[in-house]
């Protein structure tokens, strides 16, 4: 048997020579110095050498424990070098099908009947939020933990919403994965965000469906009521602010030049001031209804006290009376929008700070209510656009440039 001390003082010669072990190990010696482990064995009647590393790298225990380990399997019927050469190319195997290869096979074949919008959102945000954490582990081995503790890490920055969507974009991968053989199961459909995401309180507010838009903005056009109802209604869906922030605004809060809309802290439901960036069409509304209530502090005061805002029930009951009782709310252009303007593909993060949701705040306790404001414009004019299109019966797809 070998030694730890003939191993060390064993010089190198002119041609290779072994230092034999028992049990078919020895230590070959090469003229160059290097010293390689190797093991002797016999399977299927043929003679075979597997290698098991170089000294001092592995130890004389390390390589005794090797060889007892891969006798073990040759008298199992194992080719231990075949069981080697198959592990090397599952691994090899694994890497090519990590979780952000197989997802940028199936971000390819996805995006094709999607809008360049809402693919670059979505690419954009398996880049940021999943890839970095289990973007390079191999998609079979990825298990629901994993997925949580991504889940979590998202949440933690009051990114809520976000979490739950890179939650549902994993699950279409690994459905992808197990459809093209790359893995067996689907770790995400052990588990729901609820199980682990805080539950936000939610209020639900009759909305009629996106199809149903044209229909309800030529109701809105022809409507027989007071012309400050009907224009409040229009500067509500152009605007989709919440009904009390509408119905409360003050002429001063307003700046037609800049195209902006500073809703003051006071009045805003997360206690910050909001800018709104108005679109061209809002801004002519916002003229023809100077002309009839400029003369007051308030676009909308009452019809008994000027000095108030109209009640919040007006604008409720004119959808009822234009036949959407139940159907449709003033709270109800704000889901309209959020649904439409995600569909089309436009930043999460952009329409969630239009919004005035929680998560502006959240994010960071000095997030500035200008934050995006140009991206934020941009959405503004083209959801003002696509309204007119709606309303026009312009049924084709209308999409916003880029930008």
């Amino acid at each position: 048997m070998l030694t730890d001390t003939r191993i060390k003082t064993a010089k190198p010669q002119p041609k290779l020579y072994k230092l034999t072990d028992e049990r078919g190990l020895h230590l070959s010696v090469y003229p160059t110095g290097s010293k390689l482990w190797q093991l002797r064995y016999r399977i299927e009647g043929k003679e075979r050498t597997a290698s098991l590393g170089k000294y001092p790298e592995v130890s004389l225990a390390e390589a005794r424990d090797k060889r007892d380990q891969m006798r073990k399997l040759v008298a199992n019927g194992i080719d231990p070098v075949q069981s080697q050469k198959v592990a090397k190319e599952a691994k090899k195997l694994a890497q090519a099908h990590s979780f952000e290869a197989v997802a940028r096979t199936w971000f390819e074949g996805w995006r094709a009947a999607r809008s360049p919008r809402h693919a670059e959102y979505v690419i954009r945000r398996l880049e940021a939020d999943v890839f970095p954490l289990i973007g390079s582990r191999p998609v079979s081995e990825i298990q629901a933990p994993e997925l949580v503790k991504m889940m979590k890490a998202i949440q933690r920055r009051g990114a809520l919403d976000i979490a739950k969507r890179c939650y549902q974009m994993t699950g279409q991968v690994f459905r992808y994965a197990i459809a093209h053989g790359m893995a067996e199961r689907n770790p995400a459909g052990d588990v729901k965000p609820s199980d682990i995401l805080p539950s936000r309180r939610q209020t639900n507010y009759a909305r009629i469906d996106a199809k149903e838009l044209p229909a309800l903005l030529r109701a809105i056009e022809a409507y027989q009521g007071t012309p400050v109802t009907r224009l409040a209604i229009k500067l509500l869906a152009l605007t989709f602010v919440r009904t009390g922030e509408l119905i409360a605004a003050r002429w001063d809060e307003f700046d037609l030049q800049a195209g902006q809309w500073r809703i003051p802290a006071e009045r805003m439901k997360m206690r910050t001031e909001h800018i709104v960036p108005l679109s061209l069409q809002a801004i002519q509304i916002l003229q023809v209804l100077y002309s009839i209530t400029g003369h007051s502090k308030l676009l909308f005061p009452g019809e008994r006290n000027h000095g108030k805002p109209m009640s919040n029930n007006t604008i409720l009951k004119a959808l009822e009376r234009m036949g959407y009782k139940g159907r449709m709310t003033g709270h109800g252009f704000r889901g309209l929008a959020s649904t439409i303007l995600h569909e089309q593909g436009f930043d999460h993060a952009y329409i969630e700070l239009q919004l005035a949701h929680q998560e502006r705040n959240a994010v960071s306790a000095a997030y500035n209510h200008a934050t995006y404001l140009k991206q934020r414009a941009k959405i503004m004019q083209w959801w003002s656009d696509y309204l007119g299109q709606q309303l026009s019966g312009n049924v084709l797809k209308f999409r916003s440039s880029r930008g």
